[in-house]
């Protein structure tokens, strides 16, 4: 691996898109340390001590939102305003017309996407404000002043800063910009989070499970993302000008996680969300409204671990469907295989072999959202029954995201090199 580097280093056009890379990735480091004015440090750090919901919303962040940074919401804006255009396309026709048009339709919905972010995040953004003010953060009336709009502002602004970096390293450099900007800040917040853990008194000993299960997550994602059902597929004779072409066979691979690791961002969002717009209102004067926001709070989020973990669960499976319902249409494969020639052995083409391509792809997929959703839960359990290491309760999901784009990373920078006769990384 060491020599793979060193020769893909030796390519001016790769080592620009990795330096490139780099580069923004350290910007947004530099970024999470630049603070929003008129923010009192002592008592956010106590606001941020005595709420684990703040903390978990920190981790995507990088640590922004715990500095209150001008960066501090962080990408979930963009997170969940891509959620909304996700489901927006089955809803609305020309929405779901306007995704089938290719790249002109993909570049369309991003644009849709950006301009849908920005509302998102100024909400986000003010709620934050509301928080800060009414816990004395800042100086000012809790729902309207110059320091609340001063903050709303640098919110606003910082997640549109994000989501353009973002999208710079999926255009210049490597892999995809908005899961990097997710890895940097996961990255950046592990050793905080293990810090206190492994000072403390038998620090060791109740790291240990940690441990062993980052090494089982490692092995068992890269298996998992790996894994494929190899579908033949066999194409008959042909007749070109005066040849005959004979009949080939080949394979239709169906990765077990056509998703990625976008079901586990995406449900972390929605599952999140409810818990931080009502964390803004626990303050609030009206009983009725305190006591509803309190509610959402202890039940939505990790505080009941039980309520927590299985809406974790069932949320990461119903994502793993849904992303990959985008990600691959029977339909369109079927209809793509009978205009070239195409079929399955044993399968009629058209109707029979769109559904056996959709029978074969929920059964994968099951066995891929369970093993996902298993492992971003489990931690859960760990921590619930190990005393003391509730800190690290977003190991398993924070290891699942890091070791995905790592490997969607590696494949990507294979590819490069492979288009210039190197030998790639995966052996």
């Amino acid at each position: 691996m060491i020599d793979s580097l060193v020769t893909a280093f030796r390519a001016p056009d790769i080592r620009r898109k990795i330096l490139f890379t780099l580069g923004i990735l350290l910007i947004f480091r530099v970024l999470t340390n630049v603070p929003v004015p008129g923010v009192n440090q002592d008592r956010l750090s106590q606001l941020f001590e005595s709420n684990q919901l703040l903390g978990l919303l920190d981790l995507f962040s990088g640590g922004g939102l715990a500095t209150a940074s001008i960066i501090g919401m962080g990408v979930n804006p963009y997170i969940n305003a891509s959620i909304i255009m996700q489901l927006m396309q089955g809803v609305i026709p020309s929405l779901g017309e306007l995704a089938r048009e290719g790249e002109y339709g993909r570049n369309k919905i991003n644009q849709y996407t950006r301009l849908l972010t920005v509302p998102m995040a100024f909400a986000q953004g003010y709620g934050f404000s509301v928080l800060l003010a009414s816990n004395q953060v800042i100086d000012s009336n809790p729902f309207f002043s110059f320091e609340t709009l001063s903050l709303l502002i640098s919110f606003t602004a910082g997640t549109i800063l994000l989501m353009w970096l973002g999208e710079l390293i999926s255009e210049r450099g490597l892999g995809n910009g908005i899961s990097f900007i997710i890895f940097a800040g996961i990255v950046g917040r592990i050793p905080h989070q293990a810090g206190p853990i492994v000072t403390g008194p038998d620090g060791f000993l109740r790291i240990i499970p940690f441990v062993i299960i980052a090494i089982i997550v490692i092995g068992g994602v890269v298996f998992i993302n790996e894994g494929q059902r190899r579908i033949p597929v066999q194409y008959a004779s042909r007749v070109r000008g005066r040849r005959m072409y004979q009949g080939q066979t080949q394979y239709l691979p169906l990765k077990v996680t056509m998703a990625g690791v976008i079901p586990i961002i995406f449900a972390i969002s929605i599952l999140l969300f409810p818990a931080q717009i009502a964390q803004y209102f626990t303050a609030s004067d009206v009983d009725w409204v305190k006591n509803a926001a309190n509610w959402v709070v202890n039940n939505l989020s990790n505080n009941n671990v039980l309520v927590y973990g299985v809406l974790y669960f069932v949320l990461v499976v119903f994502f793993t469907y849904f992303y990959t319902a985008f990600q691959f249409r029977p339909e369109q494969t079927a209809d793509y295989l009978r205009k070239n020639g195409g079929f399955i052995p044993g399968i009629r083409p058209g109707r029979p072999t769109e559904e056996f391509l959709a029978r074969v792809t929920n059964r994968i997929t099951l066995g891929g959202a369970l093993f996902l959703a298993s492992l971003a839960v489990l931690p859960l359990v760990v921590s619930a029954l190990i005393p003391g290491t509730s800190g690290l309760q977003l190991g398993g999901t924070s290891i699942l995201i890091v070791v995905s784009v790592v490997v969607e990373t590696m494949k990507q920078l294979e590819a490069q090199m492979l288009m210039r006769n190197y030998e790639g990384f995966i052996r």
